[in-house]
């Protein structure tokens, strides 16, 4: 914000002289201001703002998305009434995707930690360590799924080769077939991603960090992971609120792994997720824009639960500076 900020008192002042004379702007600076403030704001507003009101409207509506606007039939609150007490798979995609969320929290996120600490010591080929995790933060979600579903191939994935299930007599796993693996599964997949993802912002965090704090603590006698528990990882604080909203957008935002790896339609068990039911009702073969547009509407709701706290504590971090 301290950029921002500068650079905001850079453009206040870039009409006056060194010599205290103000400089009128020309005709040429203010199409160019015009254009540099204008067109990202037309596409902001374009992108985004115009579909998520009209998402908002939709919602309280009964519409096919076929038929022109004299066939959109307003029901009121039925969309949100259906989902919350008649819906047999909202509350299990809520559940999913909290589920989803706890397991970012556990595994991917202090994975990402761990592996984004030991590449901030001075070790050989650590550039080279470093593209190879993030590598899949880089490549298509096309990519990652199949790669996974060759790793997850029931005949001859590597998962039950490695574990034999796979060899005649034997009972083969599916692990994207099951109900009751396949959210785990691909949960694994996700992981292999956000722990990469992860890993790049804690290095970015480390990076700029003081290391005579932690030579400080060394010479007071704490280990490392004393120094790490005490000194470095409250350091990080900023870090760990932009790294904590990141993980709770990417649990809601679970979409396209789930597409790719497990093929589902938003209706296979184990893999309701909310993202794949907005996808599902408003692209899928019996088209429910209301009620997908209700979905997305709860979705943003939610979203913007995280996205607010941190803005809120940005700002007020500002003030008190």
């Amino acid at each position: 914000m301290t950029v921002i900020t500068d650079a905001a008192e850079n453009v206040a002042g870039a009409g006056v002289s060194g010599s205290g004379r103000v400089r009128r702007l020309t005709g040429g600076d203010k199409i160019v201001l015009g254009l540099m403030v204008g067109v990202p704001t037309l596409l902001h507003v374009a992108l985004v703002w115009v579909p998520t009101l009209v998402s908002i409207l939709l919602s309280f509506s009964q519409w096919d998305g076929i038929g022109g606007l004299a066939t959109i039939k307003w029901v009121g609150v039925q969309n949100y009434t259906t989902m919350f007490t008649v819906s047999p798979t909202f509350w299990p995609a809520v559940q999913h995707n909290i589920i989803w969320l706890v397991f970012f929290v556990l595994l991917p996120t202090p994975f990402g930690m761990f592996l984004a600490y030991q590449l901030d010591k001075s070790i050989r080929f650590t550039r080279f360590y470093q593209t190879a995790i993030f590598l899949p933060v880089v490549i298509s979600a096309a990519v990652t799924g199949f790669i996974w579903q060759t790793i997850y191939d029931p005949d001859n994935g590597l998962v039950n080769s490695i574990l034999g299930t796979n060899k005649p007599g034997t009972s083969y796993i599916e692990w994207l077939g099951d109900s009751h693996l396949n959210l785990w599964a691909v949960l694994v997949a996700a992981s292999w991603r956000q722990a990469a993802y992860i890993m790049i912002l804690y290095l970015a965090g480390l990076k700029g960090f003081d290391p005579a704090l932690r030579e400080a603590a060394a010479l007071d006698g704490a280990t490392e992971w004393q120094a790490f528990t005490r000194v470095t990882f409250p350091a990080l604080r900023p870090i760990n609120i932009i790294i904590l909203v990141v993980t709770i957008i990417e649990s809601l935002r679970a979409f396209d792994l789930v597409y790719v790896v497990a093929g589902t339609n938003g209706t296979k068990p184990g893999l309701e997720l909310l993202s794949i039911l907005i996808a599902n009702n408003i692209l899928g073969e019996s088209s429910l824009v209301g009620y997908g547009s209700a979905l997305a509407v709860v979705l943003l709701v939610i979203s913007l639960v995280p996205i607010v706290s941190y803005v809120f504590q940005t700002f007020r971090k500002d003030q008190q500076a």
